[in-house]
């Protein structure tokens, strides 16, 4: 299914099943731009130590994006490298058994090699996945609601519907609009867009721009989403919105929701690690990964009731 020769008509016929077709996340370069900064969010949670000729963007693109990356040594001329591949196989506790890795570099070109036999395998999870398709949701939710401040901003300056008699002054209401919108100082209109009296030849519909005005509200949400995209990367956030008094339970509420897969993640990383060093001979000051000094998000002190504590780490 995955080779059929799929037509731009299908595909986007397909994708119009799926998102509305008047609106336009996936693939933005608005999306883009947040799941960049989301992705480095989530390897900054790690503290990487690396051979010096091994690429740091690369490694840690291919472990968080594809979910798992090899340490290869088959070319003499490279020496130790991290490679991306792809799994196959299956042992007698069904996980995969071999791996395939290609490089137009490579003098051989391409290898089949037995996983922690012939080659290190180094994953982000136990399922063999990346963390990419968290990035990607939250991503599209940020975008999202970024776009949907803008338009209400941009529909806060002037909120008025305007109806007119063909599509030629449709037009050049329009472009009044634009020139408006624009902040220009003057606006000139054409003769035929006025009557007899001076007044211009067009009905509208006027709203309550006040009433309407919901950026103030979507920034908060912007920021609550982005909390939510901490807690599940293991990053300690505040997991609440601001208030006069928060007692310490409330604060730390999410701590162990926010520690949970970051644990693992970084116990199934250390295993990877750990084969690796054995597999090739490496210490743990050439290799290893840990927890990055991330500084906590509260400060001990307070007030006498403890109403600000630290968060800790996890």
């Amino acid at each position: 299914m995955s080779n059929l020769p799929f037509s731009q008509d299908f595909i986007a016929q397909y994708n119009a099943m799926v998102s509305p077709s008047t609106v336009h996340i996936k693939n933005t370069g608005l999306a883009q731009f947040f799941k960049r900064y989301l992705l480095e969010e989530a390897i900054s949670r790690y503290k990487f130590t690396l051979p010096e000729n091994w690429n740091f963007t690369y490694f840690t693109s291919v472990l968080f994006i594809i979910g798992y990356i090899f340490g290869f040594d088959k070319e003499p001329k490279f020496g130790l490298i991290p490679q991306h591949g792809f799994l196959g196989g299956r042992n007698v506790q069904y996980q995969p058994y071999y791996c395939m890795i290609s490089n137009p570099l490579f003098e051989r070109g391409s290898y089949r090699l037995i996983v922690n036999e012939e080659c290190s395998l180094i994953q982000l999870q136990p399922d063999y996945c990346g963390l990419y398709d968290i990035v990607d949701f939250y991503g599209d939710l940020m975008a999202l609601c970024a776009e949907t401040v803008g338009v209400n901003i941009l529909n806060s300056k002037l909120s008025f519907v305007f109806a007119a008699k063909n599509k030629a002054m449709s037009e050049s209401f329009k472009k009044l609009y634009d020139q408006y919108a624009s902040g220009e100082p003057a606006v000139f209109a054409d003769s035929k867009l006025f009557d007899e009296e001076g007044n211009l030849l067009y009905s509208f519909v006027s709203q309550n721009v006040g009433q309407n005005f919901i950026a103030d509200r979507l920034l908060d949400c912007l920021g609550v989403i982005r909390d939510k995209f901490l807690t599940d990367i293991g990053i300690p956030n505040a997991n609440t919105d601001k208030r006069e008094r928060l007692n310490a339970q409330e604060v730390n509420s999410n701590n162990i929701e926010t520690g949970c897969k970051a644990w693992l993640w970084l116990q199934t990383m250390k295993d990877g690690f750990k084969r690796t060093r054995e597999m090739f001979g490496l210490s743990e000051s050439e290799l290893n990964v840990e927890w990055s000094d991330i500084p906590n998000l509260n400060a001990k002190g307070g007030n006498k009731d403890g109403d600000i504590v630290d968060t800790g780490t996890v």
